[in-house]
């Protein structure tokens, strides 16, 4: 009972006070001074207002193109990962940004049915007391983005030497795509890899219109209908 009142409220609470660490960040923190390393957390909290829409739909169309039409969880993805996997192709993920929030925010970073279930239970919290547009709020500001390195506004700075409101489409789209893999995508934003993907991400954008309505979600859910994906290019 006593979780249940603790999760319930503190929910309530994140809805507008801003996270100020989380379970991800200290377990990182951990590892950093486990290895010898200095430890490193750079993060500054920012309103959405003041992060570049550039990367509000970079991060949708690289990570989770369905975000605005389901209410946590996209079976669909879910499923064709699955296949993926069962198939022996490279290992992907079904998780949603709101997952990923939930996720990051809440719990421990482990891969076993126990913390899965939290991590439902947690998603089902923030889709049913947050808006769309707090979920991404909070996933921008919390999500790593580097080794040591969290949130849009850190990863601004650190790798282009600007706030995030002032991220151009092609900067947003670099963001964007090292979030599978931050640490060793980041090493290098310029290599093969990540210059493949984010002229894909940027060809996502573009089909998107160039711009993540959330209001036109909020008002018309019976039309809701995210555009068509193009087929991704690896």
């Amino acid at each position: 009972m006593w979780f249940f009142i603790i999760s319930i409220v503190s929910t309530i609470v994140f809805r507008w006070v801003p996270i100020p660490v989380t379970p991800f960040m200290l377990k990182r923190c951990v590892q950093q001074k486990w290895d010898g390393k200095k430890m490193k957390l750079e993060k500054d909290w920012v309103p959405l207002e003041e992060i570049s829409p550039h990367l509000q739909l970079a991060v949708v169309c690289s990570e989770d193109q369905n975000y605005l039409l389901h209410y946590g969880f996209d079976f669909k993805a879910l499923k064709k990962a699955m296949m993926n996997n069962e198939k022996g192709k490279k290992m992907r993920g079904g998780s949603t940004i709101s997952q990923q929030t939930a996720k990051n925010v809440f719990l421990w970073d482990a891969r076993n049915y126990i913390r899965k279930a939290f991590e439902a239970y947690f998603t089902l919290l923030i889709e049913t007391i947050w808006s769309k547009e707090r979920i991404m709020e909070v996933y921008l500001n919390v999500i790593e983005f580097g080794d040591g390195i969290y949130g849009a506004e850190a990863a601004a700075q650190h790798y282009f030497h600007k706030g995030a409101n002032k991220l151009t489409k092609e900067e947003a789209a670099t963001l964007a795509v090292l979030l599978p893999n931050p640490r060793v995508y980041g090493k290098n934003i310029k290599g093969a890899y990540v210059l493949k993907r984010k002229a894909w991400a940027l060809q996502q954008m573009r089909f998107w219109g160039g711009k993540l309505d959330y209001e036109k979600y909020e008002e018309e859910p019976e039309e809701k209908k995210a555009p068509a994906k193009k087929k991704k290019t690896r």
